[in-house]
């Protein structure tokens, strides 16, 4: 059912003219849209009933997350449901009250994990906080915070003594000089560097010790998973672009889709494409179960690795236009060079299946 609707919702709501639309805009998103995500109740799916929200689990925001990327929506949903993730899993009754509720009812969040030094591992950095008088204070610098100008909650990961903590900081706490816009690859997305110098958070807003990891436990594996799901909805509108442009375009008198050379890497991006979601759906079924690690961080290689591949043949496909601005392709292969970075690349996560499946 939520596939269905998230389906059509997109395919009417986004076209590829909206995401073109967007891209010039400040937030880099429709607020009014988003307002519609909220009256859905997409936004509450994987919140607490207690805390206003659906009550299910997060493998519910998968058929969700998958139409978003197949129509290159560039909100800030899949964000603001990662900090969703690490409150429900590491926050306290009253962090949860404060912002569960909220967030259900389309308050914007986002999480600040990733450093200047591109480290994958979340529980590590060199950003802190420190105590100063009934709060902390933090120190240090996050990049590739999504949405951060727009979010009202931003989820930071922090070190205090050495161990992990996770900082919860409401957007009133943040200076405007605090947030730089980043420039990067994808357009549709809107990321900035975070400076956390000088930010100071009540004494309520820090969580810690066993908290804290499975706090950021929650992020890791929502993001994994919720990436994946966009991913494959990525390869999904890259092959459908690829095949409504092969069985248009003419070349010699006849169809260039007619041609092997150009029929067999498109079979290849349908076969990547459905090794890719078989991974995905197989890892939504089992988080949070034992043994969830193995099936999240093979669907994150497989779907990086495929978005990447449908993406890269796009472009070819389209010949010399597909190397123009005007070109839709690129905007997919844009998105693929994103989603194959958030969170480890194919390479980092094999790297790590290595010791879970042969040790």
């Amino acid at each position: 059912m939520f596939a269905d609707i998230a389906t059509r919702f997109f395919r009417d709501r986004w076209p590829i003219e909206a995401t073109r639309t967007q891209i010039e805009t400040e937030d880099g998103f429709d607020r009014a849209l988003w307002a519609e995500i909220a009256d859905l109740g997409w936004t509450g799916i994987a919140i607490p009933e207690e805390h206003g929200g659906v009550g299910l689990e997060l493998a519910e925001l998968v058929p969700i997350v998958e139409p978003m990327g197949r129509h290159l929506y560039g909100g800030p949903f899949v964000a603001t449901q990662l900090a969703v993730q690490a409150l429900v899993a590491g926050g306290d009754a009253e962090q949860q009250q404060a912002w569960l509720p909220r967030i259900a009812e389309g308050a914007i969040a986002t999480v600040a994990t990733v450093e200047a030094d591109g480290s994958w591992e979340l529980e590590s950095g060199e950003a802190t906080a420190e105590a100063a008088g009934n709060g902390w204070r933090l120190a240090g610098e996050k990049c590739f915070v999504l949405d951060a100008a727009a979010a009202e909650l931003v989820v930071v990961t922090v070190s205090v003594d050495g161990a992990p903590a996770v900082a919860l900081i409401s957007s009133d706490r943040i200076p405007k000089s605090a947030l730089e816009r980043e420039i990067v690859v994808d357009e549709t997305r809107r990321s900035y560097r975070f400076a956390l110098d000088d930010v100071t958070v009540d004494a309520g807003a820090l969580i810690r010790g066993d908290a804290a990891a499975r706090a950021i436990l929650a992020i890791r594996d929502a993001a994994l998973l919720l990436v994946s799901a966009e991913a494959c909805g990525g390869i999904a509108g890259t092959l459908e672009l690829v095949v409504s442009y092969l069985g248009s375009r003419r070349q010699f008198d006849r169809l260039i889709g007619s041609y092997q050379a150009l029929k067999h890497p498109t079979v290849d991006i349908l076969i990547g494409l459905e090794r890719a979601r078989s991974h995905l759906y197989h890892a939504a079924t089992v988080i949070g179960k034992p043994g969830a690690e193995v099936a999240l961080r093979m669907a994150k290689a497989e779907s990086s690795d495929a978005f990447a591949f449908a993406g890269d043949r796009a472009i070819q496909f389209h010949g010399g236009f597909g190397f123009t601005y005007e070109c839709d392709a690129q905007l997919f292969l844009r998105r693929a060079l994103w989603c194959q970075y958030q969170y480890g690349d194919a390479h980092h996560q094999r790297r790590h299946l290595a010791p879970l499946l042969l040790e």
